[in-house]
């Protein structure tokens, strides 16, 4: 590609988004460029502390449950507290938990510590989506979350190298280097993102958003569902792909070549990619990417070279590619602006039990009836996901423009350039100690469930 085309792609990638959202960026890329202890967990639990692999993963599935407990309130603060207030309390959380995580030596405090620190950790994504679905233009946004998973990707890629020399110098550096690199997020936070939820204006007149309004909506709850059986099928590259490749006389080194092809794919092709499907049906992108990724797995049960395991991690990583801006961008469009944050948190929830469930299903087909039975059984899912949003995605409204409240601001107002030509009426003085928000144009947004 010449290198004008290639300078003209990126920077129609990256133009037209907030500073806000760049700050956004920013904290979450520091945060993975961090995250060491997820890597080397199970190496520090049964190497350095000697216990043994059951216990390893009995702590990863506490740590599991723990983002599964979060998900729900995390998502209950970030509508009633405010994005900014979660993200703040989440990260420090984080910080404090993973720190204290390596100065412990009892089992069970190990195990109850590390469920502390799922909690903490798993409590920042609806935060984050929600603001992030605040301050971007819904034409902009697929685009939007697609530069934020790539970021959490680049930065896993970078933070999975640098935690095997860390864990070579000392374990416990690698937690308290984690914990130094969330508090410079919250640091981030703190100094350079406004309060982004919106003021409730005509709170007479708007129905109440509660959990059970959540649980109510059939289209919504059907997205998570589907949402769910996705995340199984992909939650199989880090807990059935290597067992099945130990199994089959793979060393780890094998795995840990035909995995790296992830990182490197998404790093490599999500920009461009994204640029392809942003304005394109998404339906017909989560129909694609649900077969994709089922089918995908399902290729590894004919796999008997390190080659062609490869080549089925580049089909299901080409799925993940696609798949996660699309879905995220319709989760946002299902959800009420003033229930963003319990809408994300119920979506988080169905990748934090699929984070939960996977390796406990996967375990038991391996051992029970073969590899080759798990790979087909994630070809059926992905199949069933794949026709679940076709016929879902029938029965969508058509997008329409609403006008959408003006946002709180505890620092100052966001910026105009966020919203477009719809107008809205100005409602009271934002929350906090900012000055009060003035008349300005605010941006549509999709029309919220019915």
């Amino acid at each position: 590609m010449p290198a004008a085309v290639m300078r003209r792609a990126v920077r129609e990638t990256v133009s037209g988004l907030p500073r806000e959202f760049w700050w956004l960026w920013t904290s979450t890329l520091i945060n993975r460029l961090g995250a060491f202890v997820a890597t080397f967990m199970a190496l520090y639990l049964t190497l350095d502390r000697g216990y043994s692999a059951s216990y390893a993963g009995l702590v990863a599935s506490l740590h599991g449950l723990g983002g599964v407990v979060s998900s729900l309130a995390a998502g209950v603060m970030t509508d009633r507290f405010g994005r900014r207030p979660t993200l703040l309390v989440a990260q420090v959380s984080t910080a404090g938990s993973v720190a204290l995580l390596g100065f412990m030596h009892h089992p069970v405090a190990i195990a109850s510590v590390a469920f502390l620190v799922g909690m903490a950790s798993n409590a920042s994504r609806p935060a984050v989506q929600a603001m992030m679905a605040d301050i971007v233009r819904p034409e902009d946004r697929v685009r939007a979350f697609s530069l934020n998973y790539w970021a959490i990707n680049l930065g896993f890629a970078v933070s999975s190298m640098g935690a095997g020399f860390i864990a070579e110098f000392s374990y416990l550096a690698g937690f308290l280097i984690e914990a130094g690199m969330t508090l410079v997020c919250a640091l981030v936070v703190f100094a350079k993102l406004p309060e982004s939820r919106p003021v409730q204006v005509a709170k007479e007149t708007e129905p109440a958003v509660g959990l059970g309004t959540v649980l109510r909506d059939g289209r919504f709850m059907s997205v998570v569902g589907l949402s769910f059986l996705v995340a199984l099928v992909f939650q199989q590259g880090s807990v059935g792909l290597p067992v099945a490749m130990g199994r089959a006389g793979f060393t780890p080194a094998d795995y840990g070549t035909a995995i790296a092809v992830n990182g490197v794919m998404i790093v490599a092709l999500q920009i461009p990619v994204t640029r392809f499907i942003e304005h394109r049906d998404p339906k017909r992108l989560l129909v694609i990417s649900s077969l994709l990724a089922g089918y995908g797995f399902g290729l590894t049960a004919f796999a008997g070279s390190v080659g062609v395991f490869t080549l089925t991690v580049c089909v299901w990583t080409l799925a993940e590619i696609v798949n996660a801006p699309t879905q995220t961008g319709l989760v946002v469009r299902l959800s009420p602006v003033h229930g963003r944050g319990r809408y994300q948190g119920m979506y988080t929830l169905s990748w934090a039990l699929a984070a939960l469930i996977a390796p406990v299903m996967s375990g038991v087909v391996i051992d029970r009836f073969g590899a080759a039975w798990l790979w087909g059984l994630c070809a059926v899912v992905g199949t069933a996901a794949g026709l679940g949003y076709g016929l879902l995605m029938r029965r969508l409204p058509a997008e329409e423009s609403v006008r959408e409240p003006v946002r709180e601001s505890v620092r100052a107002p966001l910026q105009t350039s966020l919203a477009d030509e719809a107008v809205v009426e100005v409602g009271p003085a934002a929350v906090g100690c900012g000055p009060a928000v003035e008349a300005a144009p605010a941006p549509r947004t999709e029309s919220a469930p019915a």
